[in-house]
């Protein structure tokens, strides 16, 4: 595909999500925020069965690959995320054929989808942990603390280089024109965001409610700086990293 038809495909997309019932965008949030914590459920159970820990090169490695499975559940199966909109929802309104309001809308529908189901699937994982039998509360802890246990600058600079790298994806995923191909740019989009510890606002916000609700270590504090910074930086690298860049070098291309 030329760079003019996927943003054609994109600008389709975004206008497509912008025109739905916001009944059809909070549920299809809902399901992402459900679908992507498998992705640090898996990382929980690599931890707690492998016999290395954070630094060792096939326990990240691991950790990484796993971490992408989340995200492929919810790209592949077409659900909404806040994080890939930071995008595509953008198109539409730098194109002239959407408002800001509803890209307002879109987001904040998204978004509190995604939050929620994220919230729901922590509450059933606490309550089945005890009865898996592979997973340890402190692999929760470890992987909260490896997003939390930063300075706040650094969460708002690493959710930049995540909120760029999913752009990104949503970029690369329309130019693919087969699911293997997309399966293979998701896992790795999303297997470097989580082999940085990147903050991403929406799986992010799966690991450290884990640690929340199953350490003492991790504070409501914790949680909502995470939060806040990561999306904002989330937010400012799919817009001005790939929406912004993107959508100028294309229209601004020979015919």
């Amino acid at each position: 595909m030329t760079s003019r038809n996927i943003l054609g495909s994109l600008l389709d997309s975004g206008l497509h999500e912008m025109n739905r019932e916001r009944s059809g965008l909070l549920l299809s949030g809902l399901s992402a925020g459900l679908d992507i914590g498998f992705g640090p459920l898996m990382m929980a159970v690599v931890l707690t069965l492998s016999p290395g820990g954070f630094g060792d090169l096939t326990t990240e490695l691991l950790l990484a690959s796993v971490y992408s499975i989340g995200f492929m559940f919810v790209i592949i199966g077409r659900s909404e995320l806040f994080t890939e909109h930071t995008t595509l929802a953008v198109i539409p309104v730098l194109d002239g054929q959407a408002s800001l309001r509803q890209l307002g809308r879109l987001w904040g529908l998204v978004y509190v989808g995604n939050l929620v189901g994220g919230f729901l699937f922590t509450l059933l994982v606490t309550l089945l942990m005890p009865e898996l039998g592979v997973v340890a509360p402190e692999s929760f802890e470890t992987i909260a603390l490896k997003l939390v246990d930063h300075d706040l600058p650094w969460l708002f600079v690493g959710g930049v280089f995540a909120g760029w790298l999913m752009g990104l994806l949503a970029w690369l995923v329309a130019a693919a024109q087969e699911t293997t191909s997309r399966i293979l740019l998701v896992l790795i989009v999303t297997g470097t965001i989580g082999l940085l510890h990147l903050p991403h606002s929406i799986a992010g916000n799966v690991e450290v409610l884990f640690g929340l609700l199953v350490s003492p270590a991790i504070t409501l504090a914790d949680y909502a700086s995470f939060l806040v910074l990561a999306t904002i930086g989330n937010a400012f690298g799919g817009t001005v990293f790939v929406a912004l860049l993107k959508y100028g070098h294309v229209v601004r291309g020979a015919n």
